[in-house]
């Protein structure tokens, strides 16, 4: 994890300064961009371990900043800094690609803590070479890509890593809860609705048009991936 590379993409220059300041002192190399259009040509002209990124900026904003990133580097973490808080911003936010959703006013320490996390996770994973599969589903880890029957299957980011943990977990009900923890590394309040979207999107793109169905809801559990 030393000297990992972070790009900020903040226009608020107390708020950039405030993240690159302790970044730096915790031993990471810090770069800032003040709008989204030199934040994307940034981005993707050089190489960042890990992105954060603001939604309001001048430009282009950071949620087509954000698809622009993934359509070039599946795998770069990216996560967003916004005071946007609604849990429509947040959908939003996670469709474009993002790993990860802040809410502003944040304790710096909460940031940190996630950058280190995910730094982690894309560390391990470079290191790794796995190949997840289930009946006529593969998941390259490596490559970022999934297919079925040989088709390519086209996800988000966030799509990806709530495939790859029921993979992980295949034959065994996990619950919400779970999922938020381990996908989002947030708690989300019960009351959000954001896994049983997301587990749609993804039966919409593996299972609406292939047999057999592969993702299960365990009704008052949680869902299970496995053959019929």
């Amino acid at each position: 994890m030393d000297n990992s590379r972070i790009l900020v993409i903040e226009d608020e220059r107390r708020v950039a300064s405030f993240i690159k300041k302790g970044m730096e002192e915790d031993g990471f190399e810090v770069e800032v961009a003040y709008d989204g259009l030199i934040g994307k040509k940034m981005a993707l002209a050089s190489k960042y371990d890990l992105i954060i990124l603001d939604i309001n900026l001048p430009q282009i904003n950071g949620y087509e900043v954000c698809k622009e990133i993934r359509n070039h580097n599946s795998s770069i973490p990216i996560i967003m800094l916004t005071a946007l808080g609604t849990m429509e911003d947040k959908l939003q936010g996670f469709d474009s690609g993002s790993d990860d959703y802040i809410v502003k006013p944040f304790e710096f320490k909460e940031l940190l803590a996630r950058v280190k996390v995910f730094l982690k996770r894309s560390g391990n994973e470079t290191k790794s070479n796995n190949i997840l599969k289930l009946s006529d589903l593969e998941m390259d880890l490596d490559a970022k890509t999934v297919s079925r029957s040989g088709k390519n299957v086209d996800l988000t980011a966030k799509e990806f890593q709530l495939l790859e943990f029921l993979l992980r977990h295949k034959n065994k009900v996990v619950s919400r809860a779970e999922i938020a923890e381990k996908v989002w590394d947030i708690t989300f309040d019960t009351g959000t609705n954001i896994i049983d979207v997301y587990v749609n999107f993804l039966r919409n793109k593996i299972d609406k048009n292939f047999s057999p169905k592969l993702i299960h809801t365990n009704f008052g559990m949680g869902y299970i991936i496995k053959e019929a």
